[in-house]
């Protein structure tokens, strides 16, 4: 699990010669409300480099350097305080080439970095929250 790094992300078992029609390949988005959309988008482009574009989302592709080859999908239980001290229902992980490199901008930034983790199995994590309070999980997968 990326998010709490209680188990290691398993390598998926080898797909059926056919898959079956009618189910879920991935996430094709991550949308969420702003109280000001259009600052809150150039704050991740200025301050986390996210690659926004002109309609004003960003497109990341799975098959960037360094990328991790999978994407992970995990329901908390309602009463979790792994987001804290946001109050979002939400918490998005973004995968990241260089966690140095990384901090450092952050750290120009003034960005507080809430909390850092260099020894879980599955990689490094740095947690950090946005201009409107959202816990961001940044992670660089083990190598």
């Amino acid at each position: 699990m990326l998010c709490l790094g209680l188990a290691p992300i398993a390598t998926p078992a080898a797909a059926p010669s056919v898959p079956a029609a009618g189910h879920i390949t991935g996430v094709g988005g991550v949308f969420f409300k702003a109280k000001n959309p259009k600052a809150l988008a150039a704050w991740y482009r200025d301050v986390l480099g996210l690659p926004v574009e002109a309609w004003g989302g960003a497109a990341l592709r799975y098959d960037a350097p360094k990328h991790p080859p999978v994407l992970a999908w995990n329901a908390f239980p309602a009463s979790t305080s792994y987001f804290a001290p946001s109050t979002a229902p939400f918490m998005i992980n973004y995968a990241v080439d260089d966690m140095d490199a990384m901090l450092v901008r952050l750290r120009a930034k003034s960005v507080t970095i809430l909390k850092r983790d260099d020894s879980d199995p599955n990689g490094r994590f740095a947690w950090i929250q946005d201009p409107e309070g959202n816990k961001i999980e940044l992670w660089e997968p083990k190598r």
